[in-house]
């Protein structure tokens, strides 16, 4: 009899410990343990990462220097950067803003802010410069930069592109 009542007790307090420890494994109780992940530096998903440090070059050189007119076209408009242009404008812009480049793309319809007509003559008298730090930088809130899509020659051939869509 007496070991049987050592038995039950001895049952009753590993289904205790049991149970503490399953209150534990599975987040009833919840301990924060301290990682040297969590106590570094870091940027959440979706937050803006810190911007160059000051008098810094990109990787690609120097495009445009802020309060500098903008950049000159390197890149002549022959026919092959017209035809690479072409290509480039079908595979980043032309969802945006459509065949005919006039701002009525397939995903035009729903966006807040419609895609600029780069066939106007608004758009045609920018200067070369101020189409490709557009492309480079994009809109705020109306259209993305492209400088991690486009390298810096393919934003010329673009740009290229573009002046042969005037009205």
């Amino acid at each position: 009899m007496r070991l049987l009542k050592q038995l039950f007790w001895v049952f009753v307090v590993l289904g205790v410990l049991s149970a503490v420890i399953l209150i534990f494994t599975y987040d009833i109780i919840k301990i924060e343990w301290i990682s040297f992940m969590e106590i570094q530096p870091s940027y959440r998903p979706m937050e803006d990462p810190l911007p160059p440090p000051e008098r810094s070059i990109p990787v690609e050189g120097a495009i445009a220097i802020p309060g500098m007119p903008p950049p000159e076209n390197p890149v002549e408009a022959d026919e092959a950067s017209v035809t690479r242009g072409a290509e480039l404008y079908a595979l980043h812009c032309a969802m945006c803003h459509g065949q005919t480049a006039e701002g009525n793309g397939p995903v035009a319809p729903f966006l807040a802010n419609k895609p600029a007509n780069l066939t106007s003559s608004v758009a045609q008298s920018k200067s070369d410069g101020s189409i490709f730090l557009t492309i480079t930088n994009g809109v705020d809130g109306k259209m993305p930069p492209l400088n991690e899509n486009l390298l810096v020659p393919e934003r010329w051939d673009l740009v290229n592109f573009i002046r042969t869509l005037a009205e």
